[in-house]
């Protein structure tokens, strides 16, 4: 690597501003569809080691901040189970090739995590095929932006984006935390929507603030075993998401809003991950480290 997470670079230009190139596809949406590529470190980032031996479960870890995570996690050391939608596959198929070229041990389980059977499904897997469970990653998402706001906004909708966002989380700690040794961390993905909510996202940002409480709760429960509970909320970040559920006129000015100038790429958001999965967190719990390009999470 001529360059990793640790060269110094001027952010604003670190990665390329608007307009990014999402490509035309539906909801997921493919990687390898999107003319402008998001990178996920797959070039950049170096691991030290500071996760050998873990066993971790990654929601949403075929592509964009998921992705970015195994890779991440998987060259610190850590073995990595993801789950992702079954339409998802070779996005998964991709992710499995990064952690094993890594050394590591990769476990896949498709399927919809709106289903409670398929949240035990996933922690059972981990504690049968890696052994255990020490990381747990909630960071699979659903949203669908609605311009028009609460009026576009079906109950078909607003109960999946709760189902995918809220009841997974809560469904996969349950499942998880019995399993989990002191030492242990969960982390979950929230998102500057839970402070600077948009109309266009009012489901979407809803859930987010409620992961920021659920954050906070669990690990004021969670501290007496010795098991960390903090939360990433990521801002404007470039993934397959974006492209397949916001308007084009949106899409064309993503990040631009941001102190920064330019929407973040999946990369920079690893080593938060990476932070609060280590045991140099390890006073750290109940917080929410923002990933903004500089818009407030307060």
């Amino acid at each position: 690597m001529t360059q990793d997470q640790y060269t110094r670079r001027d952010p604003r230009g670190q990665h390329p501003g608007p307009a990014l190139d999402g490509g035309d596809q539906p909801y997921p949406g493919l990687t390898d569809a999107m003319p402008d590529r998001p990178d996920h470190g797959e070039e950049t980032y170096r691991g030290n080691g500071r996760l050998t031996g873990r066993r971790a479960v990654i929601t949403g870890g075929d592509s964009g901040i998921g992705r970015a995570v195994a890779i991440a996690f998987a060259r610190e050391g850590a073995d990595v189970l993801i789950s992702y939608l079954p339409e998802e596959e070779p996005d998964a198929r991709d992710t499995v090739s990064l952690i094993e070229e890594a050394g590591r041990k990769a476990v896949t389980v498709p399927g919809d995590i709106c289903d409670e059977a398929q949240c035990a499904a996933i922690v059972d897997r981990a504690v049968q095929d890696l052994g255990g469970l020490d990381i747990l990653v909630n960071n699979a998402a659903f949203q669908m932006a609605q311009p028009g706001g609460i009026a576009e906004i079906t109950t078909e909708q607003f109960d999946r984006v709760m189902k995918t966002n809220l009841y997974a989380m809560f469904w996969l700690c349950r499942a998880a935390v019995p399993h989990m040794a002191p030492g242990s961390a969960i982390i979950n993905t929230a998102s500057v929507q839970a402070y600077l909510s948009s109309s266009a996202l009012l489901d979407y940002a809803t859930t987010k603030g409620g992961i920021v409480a659920f954050t906070k709760a669990l690990a004021e429960d969670l501290a007496e075993q010795g098991i960390r509970v903090n939360a990433v909320a990521p801002g404007p970040i470039w993934t397959p998401l974006i492209p397949t559920t916001m308007p084009p006129e949106k899409v064309e000015k993503f990040g631009a809003d941001t102190p920064l100038g330019r929407a973040g790429q999946p990369a920079e958001l690893a080593p938060a991950y990476v932070y609060f999965a280590s045991q140099e967190s390890s006073y750290v719990t109940g917080e929410v480290l923002g990933v903004t390009g500089g818009k407030p999470v307060s």
